[in-house]
């Protein structure tokens, strides 16, 4: 046998035992005996026959926290937080939960760019545009901690930090912020208005679109079907506070926020708040059919850095493509991935569909984004298409089947013409339990239009990945 293919067969053995370990080691609790009458419970010391109800386990987390989004499978198609509670509130209750990945990395790359000499930081001239050799082989872990706590009914506070993630190997916060879905107060003017408005204040991932709750968030890949993120991925994280109003499935939705992942008060006159407006209906027609339809607007004037296209601090689940002989696994984070460079004006809109149909899913992302750099004196623009189905098979839908079509084509500084990318995703996992998932896909992404100066002319790359996810 060919050393290559034992090296690939060695991989995905290494990925299969890991999960096979997770699941191993899977949280195991008996069922809930709350109610019971202890009065008549015989001492400990007495051999009881155990009823057949209190003999059956679950390999579900208990869920403490009202409107709260399970980390594990019951979090599939979950898009805001539920206005429903969840669980009843009994007190003052913290949660703690966690994410992990590890992932096989099968890919290899090239392109046909000319050769482009610089001087590296050791004074040692290298080429620019050769591609870094790439082998196959596990990457780095990442993991998620996630902490809550419910203050009151209806009023609780989430905080997310990622323990270790390719572009920083050290643990930092993510987001933190209070959701109240109930008053403070027992008024009854307030308790009414309540059940339909949501409030969300602090430093938390804006709801700009739909894609950000399908997608991988460095540790948590439960929610993707497939292994990597979109070409051009709307995500990151502002400070500020979000309005939402729903009944009856209709959403809206209003936010405004400091239009940067870091608050600072220093050059205001680089600075202008960004403004959210999203508003969509999402219900569950039959017990066959749920709908959605979502569009939203993210826009900021004027920012010293805004991150809506490079918020992802996590970096690309494809390591070092498209990367040259010096670069690094973390300072090149994000590989892969198209950036357009909007760190002053964005003006961004999209539009999501979403149609489950029994075991069927496919989702939509329509998007059309303008901006510039402080020093651009015009405006540029990117349009990203975005096509994926999915098919859920087995009992309790324990299995699926995906497959994606990302396409991305917009201006970028310095090149006259227009440039893009197209990927290709075909893909399938499976779920061990709720919170233990083992997945592939295959990719191919090709590169359009770039001149012969950059890196990516003629890029291309494409493989396999295989990731395995624990999240609870």
């Amino acid at each position: 046998m060919k050393p290559a293919i034992v090296k690939h067969l060695a991989g995905l053995a290494g990925v299969v035992v890991f999960a096979a370990v997770a699941n191993a080691q899977a949280p195991v609790t008996v069922a809930s005996t709350v109610g019971t009458d202890t009065s008549k419970v015989a001492p400990a010391t007495t051999p009881v026959e155990t009823p057949k109800e209190t003999q059956r386990t679950s390999l579900l987390p208990p869920i403490v926290l009202q409107h709260f989004r399970a980390l594990d499978k019951r979090g599939l198609n979950v898009f805001e937080t539920p206005k429903d509670e969840g669980v009843a509130f009994t007190g003052f209750k913290i949660d703690f939960g966690a994410a992990f990945t590890q992932q096989f990395q099968g890919l290899d790359h090239s392109n046909i760019a000319n050769a482009k000499m610089l001087t590296g930081t050791d004074g040692k001239p290298y080429d620019a545009n050769k591609l870094i050799q790439i082998g196959h082989g596990f990457n780095n872990a990442v993991a998620n901690l996630y902490l809550g706590a419910q203050l009151a009914k209806g009023i609780r506070v989430s905080m997310t930090s990622f323990l270790s993630s390719r572009h920083h190997n050290e643990t930092w916060v993510k987001d933190g912020f209070l959701l109240v879905d109930a008053s403070p107060f027992d008024v009854n003017l307030l308790n009414n208005i309540m059940k339909y408005v949501t409030l969300r204040i602090g430093h938390f991932e804006v709801n700009y679109g739909d894609s950000h709750y399908r997608r991988t968030d460095n540790g948590n890949a439960m929610y993707n079907p497939l292994v990597g993120n979109y070409i051009m991925d709307a995500f990151t994280t502002e400070i500020g506070g979000e309005v939402y109003v729903r009944a009856n499935g209709f959403m809206g939705m209003a936010g405004m926020t400091g239009g940067e992942v870091r608050g600072q008060v220093t050059k205001p006159q680089e600075r202008s708040p960004t403004y959210l407006l999203k508003g969509g209906y999402d219900k569950q027609l039959n017990k066959d059919l749920r709908v959605r339809l979502t569009t939203s607007t993210y826009n900021t004037a004027k920012s010293s850095s805004n991150t809506l296209y490079s918020g992802d601090r996590a970096g690309s689940r494809y390591y070092d493509v498209l990367e040259n002989t010096v670069s690094t696994e973390s300072a090149n984070a994000w590989s892969g991935a198209i950036q357009p460079g909007f760190k002053s004006a964005v003006h961004a809109v999209v539009v999501n569909p979403f149609v489950k149909y029994r075991a069927v899913e496919l989702f939509g992302n329509l998007e059309r984004v303008k901006g510039k750099a402080a020093t651009e004196p015009t405006y540029r623009q990117w349009n990203q298409y975005v096509g994926e189905a999915v098919i859920r098979l087995l009992p309790n839908e324990q299995a699926f089947l995906a497959t994606r079509y990302n396409t991305a084509r917009g201006e970028l500084t310095g090149i006259t013409n227009k440039v893009g990318a197209d990927r290709f995703q075909v893909g399938g996992g499976f779920f061990l339990t709720p919170t233990v998932m083992l997945k592939g896909e295959w990719v191919n992404q090709k590169y359009n239009d770039f001149p012969a100066t950059d890196i990516r002319s003629g890029g291309k790359f494409k493989g396999y990945m295989i990731e395995g996810v624990v999240a609870f």
